[in-house]
């Protein structure tokens, strides 16, 4: 089949969704235009942020649109194209989307709290503390799997034979992870002059293109020949100081540059499936079981952000709810942004289809570079070098996760510190003082997400997708109470909690299986000398069982808690209030 009609047939029906379903779920809920929002009322230059619509728009793409919709639609292709468009497609629209703009619309209605406030509100205490939890637990997880994904993107060696040698990718590699240096330095100085002169409309976008063209120029000049390793650790220092600046200093300005990288890469491949059309070579089914495991749940779970991630709920209420600066904003931001990224991973898929083998063998390589050689070779045909046009690419997809990083961390951070903070702060025990410091509780969460990396992305991507779906069950379960308390209508949420809640926990049992089978196998079996350790073992099946267990009994308890209280809560309790 063409690439370019399934390309074409999701952006009909994700767009005619944002225009029919998203609209129809905005006035059901009800929006007011003239209603001042956290942003306004409580604006505190750092967190509480009136911003323009388009920029939070920018921001809220930039952040969730990570590795998940190139990585999960790519590895779910195992089971065929066609289920994995069904789901993207089904997904976005009636899950993903709905749980983001839902997570979006009720944070801004109780002045910008974030998620872990807001179960505390509809469901407990106690359910608040199990949540931000299992939360940073999550974040743990993913700054593992995207920071490990970066860190191998930039990296410049690779090992034959046991020697340890330059990769024929080296210069593209390493000028990429200049560029994406430059692109830091820069997005300080564009926010400084945002600051201070307050530039908007097209003299914003020239600023933001001039500065994106400034660090290629530089990058593509100046590549940085380093290894994995020292990858990581320069990732990780950038992520540090992401979470802890102003929102206006480095993230804000980043995601708006970003933005217009992701437009390019996006433009780029669907010109490109235009012009060339090329045929869609994997088949369209296989079969139920594959590789991966069984299509119920792995494919789900593997798809992940392309269709429903829970994650996205926290930027909502996290991050994007504090710089909303009217309410009409909210249905592009949080429906509209959940949109475009199920239309990325369509892309990300035809890209796929397009580069496999007539006989429907997979493209080599890993999703990342399967799409990034895609893409790139879209860029050549219209005369851009081949080398502009993979160091370009390279960029855009570690900046897929460096824009989930930077974002997971701030909100990792906020879940540590508001796991131990207390009405009165001023007069807190020191040790709770110490572990709700910004700088502290930051440098505690990557050192655990750095221990994580350990394991590899290809290792515990089955983790994050179990654990991030699970996550947007929760975030379901609060959002029927606040609904339902504040008079709205909730039963368009119920089919997406139910199936969610089945996916997540039975992909989350088999992971825990696995794992322990794994162990099983390892002790009976004696290790070679010098090939791998207990420690390794350990990092690799332990740890990840002691956290599947940790999340599944953390979102027992919670779903227990939550079904509690809204059997408890009472219809249009606060219909006066929201």
């Amino acid at each position: 089949m063409n690439t370019l009609v399934i390309v074409l047939l999701a952006a009909v029906v994700l767009f005619a969704a944002y225009v029919l379903y998203g609209r129809w779920l905005a006035k059901k809920w009800g929006i007011d235009p003239a209603a001042k929002t956290p942003a306004v009322r409580k604006n505190d230059g750092k967190d509480y942020v009136p911003t323009n619509g388009w920029t939070v728009f920018s921001h809220q793409f930039s952040s969730i649109a990570g590795a998940g919709p190139v990585t999960g639609a790519i590895q779910a292709a195992a089971f065929g194209w066609v289920p994995v468009l069904l789901w993207v497609l089904i997904g976005g629209i009636f899950f993903g989307a709905v749980t983001d703009f839902g997570a979006l619309y009720a944070s801004v209605k109780n002045e910008g709290k974030s998620m872990g406030m807001l179960i505390e509100k509809y469901i407990g205490k106690l359910g608040r503390k199990l949540f931000l939890l299992f939360c940073w637990l999550f974040c743990g997880i993913v700054i593992a799997a995207f920071a490990d994904m970066v860190a191998g993107t930039f990296n410049a060696y690779t090992v034959v034979d046991g020697v340890t040698q330059l990769a024929e990718a080296a210069q593209t590699n390493g000028a990429a992870g200049m560029v994406s240096i430059m692109f830091m330095v820069f997005a300080v100085v564009f926010g400084l002059v945002q600051k201070k002169w307050n530039l908007s409309g097209w003299k914003e976008a020239v600023l933001g293109v001039l500065f994106i063209a400034a660090s290629f120029a530089v990058g593509m000049n100046c590549p940085l020949i380093y290894g994995k390793s020292t990858w990581s650790y320069i990732t990780f220092v950038y992520i540090f100081f992401a979470a802890v600046l102003p929102m206006w200093l480095l993230k804000q300005p980043r995601d708006y540059m970003t933005t217009f990288m992701f437009i390019g890469m996006i433009a780029g491949a669907a010109v490109g499936l235009l012009v060339a059309h090329p045929t869609m070579n994997l088949p369209a089914f296989t079969s139920f079981n594959t590789s991966l495991g069984s299509m119920f749940p792995i494919l789900f779970v593997t798809v992940a952000c392309g269709a429903v991630s829970g994650f996205h709920s926290l930027v909502s209420s996290g991050t994007s709810s504090k710089t909303v600066e009217n309410e009409k904003d909210m249905l592009k931001v949080g429906y509209g942004a959940m949109v475009l990224e199920s239309l990325l991973a369509a892309l990300a898929l035809c890209v796929a289809g397009a580069a496999a083998a007539a006989d429907g063998t997979p493209a080599a390589g890993t999703p990342f570079q399967i799409f990034s050689r895609g893409v790139a070779g879209f860029f050549e045909m219209f005369g851009v070098p081949s080398y502009a046009a993979t160091v370009f690419m390279t960029m855009c997809v570690s900046a897929l996760a460096l824009t989930s990083l930077d974002a997971v961390a701030r909100i990792g951070r906020m879940s540590f510190q508001e796991l131990f903070s207390v009405d009165d702060m001023a007069h807190a025990e020191p040790w709770r003082k110490l572990l709700c410091n910004t700088h502290f509780s930051t440098a505690l969460t990557l050192a655990f997400g750095f221990l994580l990396t350990q394991i590899g992305y290809a290792n515990i991507w089955p983790l994050f997708g179990s654990a991030n779906q699970l996550l947007s069950a929760l975030v379901l379960i609060t959002l029927c109470v606040f609904l339902k308390v504040t008079g709205r209508s909730n039963k368009m949420l119920f089919p997406p909690l139910i199936i969610m809640l089945c996916v997540t926990f039975t992909a989350l049992v088999q992971r825990l299986l696995a794992m322990v089978k794994a162990i099983q196998a390892a002790a009976s079996t004696t290790i070679p000398a010098g090939e791998t350790t207990w420690g390794a073992v350990f990092i690799a099946n332990g740890l990840q069982l002691i956290i599947a267990v940790l999340l599944i009994v953390l979102g027992l308890t919670i779903v227990v808690n939550a079904l509690k209280s809204y059997a408890k809560s009472e219809s249009g309790s606060e219909k006066a209030k929201a």
